[in-house]
């Protein structure tokens, strides 16, 4: 396989994988919703767990996450890995890119999809285990502050560029630190409205009642 064919089709596995519209089939096949319809209308785990409950919302983070693992951890080993340009390293970027994108613009829902964070920590998880423990870490510390998933989120988001920085065995010149920019400012721009109403002081606080986040 050439390196132009590995290259465009480790992509589009990525993006394909990403494109699963986790929380919309779950929601249709168990409740029989459609979770654009409630709440945010939103496909992310947030508010598939805020308007469906614990249960359907805990599946959605799991499945969205694995959306980002399981290509970035799989194709960089097969042949594809092999002939990509750069090689398996620079593999895993581009399909880890390419499946967040595909959560955030998934043409099996309209290209209406989620935020991108719970395949974004997959991806993270497959690529730097340390950095999705101390990225996930800050995101619990700064919900149990603050009770608001979206600024934990951010606050993730923007750790994880950092964190790349201060390891040895990454830096800022490593491949991995220019996505770790590129994902923290897409995640970040994609909770604008999270924004404007944490300015506005209307953000719903993340709370449990019952199973369910209010």
């Amino acid at each position: 396989m050439g390196p132009l064919p590995a290259a465009g089709l480790a992509i589009a596995i990525g993006y394909l994988s990403g494109s699963l519209p986790s929380g919309l089939w779950l929601g249709r096949a168990l409740r029989g919703v459609d979770v654009r319809t409630l709440g945010s209308g939103n496909l992310g785990a947030t508010n598939v767990y805020r308007s469906l409950g614990a249960g359907i919302g805990i599946a959605t983070l799991v499945l969205d996450m694995a959306k980002g693992a399981l290509p970035v951890g799989l194709v960089p080993r097969s042949a594809i890995g092999a002939s990509f340009p750069g090689g398996p390293a620079w593999c895993a970027l581009a399909v880890g890119a390419a499946a967040v994108l595909g959560h955030v613009w998934t043409f099996l829902a309209g290209f209406r999809g989620g935020k991108g964070v719970a395949t974004a920590a997959g991806v993270v998880l497959a690529l730097d285990p340390v950095a999705m423990l101390i990225c996930a870490g800050v995101f619990v510390v700064l919900v149990g502050i603050t009770r608001f998933i979206s600024v934990g989120s951010m606050a993730a988001s923007a750790a994880f560029p950092l964190v790349v920085a201060l390891q040895p065995h990454h830096g800022v010149r490593d491949p991995l630190f220019v996505l770790a920019l590129v994902l923290a400012a897409s995640l970040i721009a994609r909770h604008r409205e999270n924004l404007a109403r944490l300015r506005r002081g209307d953000e719903r606080r993340f709370r449990l009642s019952r199973g369910r986040a209010e």
